[in-house]
């Protein structure tokens, strides 16, 4: 591994995480006006609709999916499925979530660019945002060929095994990639400059969809009403003959 292999890898993704939630903090705190996702639903409402539904469905489960992959380790469910099932698996129902997702994105982003209104009302880092967004989810249907290279599993051990020692802070996680394609390293490191990005974007908006569900999982608040014991005449309008 070269240098610059070691920092991508090595050093990149700390850097990613602590700019995502330090970068969060401080829009929050200071910008909280602009804590929302602008919304351009009264035009081209249809393909909105459909886009983004087929987005937010694809993303999602590939988010939980790759969170949960990734950072399981080998032996929780080595004795129910094996490594090379286990990556089956992930290529299926991770290439059709990432097709959806990717079908979505280009609605989205065809929108946006075609629409001259909602194109002039865009922020330049909308549109940034969506072509990084397209281009992630290209590569990551372009690995899934690639995976099937690799049927025995050995692949998506090193890969998961990377992220673990990066989220356990273990020194020699880069030495997993010795053999990772230039396809998986783009989308690794594309997927953690998303991260880096998020709070300059509208992607924060995503905090206020966890604060939806805590809002809807909050307990009964229980409301009584105030009786008031006023004395009969008292406080009475007066009347005039």
């Amino acid at each position: 591994m070269n240098t610059l292999d070691h920092f991508l890898f090595g050093l990149y993704p700390y850097i990613a995480f602590v700019v995502f939630v330090a970068g969060s903090l401080l829009r929050f705190d200071r910008d909280q006006y602009t804590w929302k996702s602008d919304s351009s639903q009264m035009l081209k409402m249809g393909q909105l609709r459909l886009g983004s539904n087929l987005f937010h469905i694809g993303v999602l489960f590939l988010f939980f999916g790759h969170t949960v992959g990734m950072l399981t380790p080998h032996f929780v469910y080595e004795h129910f499925i094996s490594a090379g099932n286990k990556q089956l698996m992930a290529m299926v129902s991770g290439g059709l979530a990432g097709l959806l997702g990717f079908v979505g994105v280009t609605l989205l982003l065809h929108r946006r660019l075609s629409e001259p209104r909602i194109r002039i009302n865009s922020k330049t880092s909308d549109i940034v945002l969506l072509v990084l967004l397209w281009l992630q989810l290209a590569l990551g249907l372009a690995t899934v060929p690639l995976s099937a290279q690799h049927m025995d599993g050995s692949m998506m051990m090193k890969l998961a095994g990377w992220a673990q020692a990066i989220v356990t802070f273990q020194p020699g996680a880069t030495e997993l990639l010795t053999e990772a394609g230039l396809i998986f390293k783009a989308h690794m490191f594309l997927g953690m400059s998303i991260f880096l990005i998020f709070p300059f974007t509208r992607l924060v908006h995503v905090w206020s969809g966890f604060g939806s569900v805590a809002y809807l999982l909050r307990p009964y608040q229980v409301v009584r009403a105030r009786r008031l014991n006023v004395p009969a005449g008292r406080n009475q309008p007066k009347t005039t003959v």
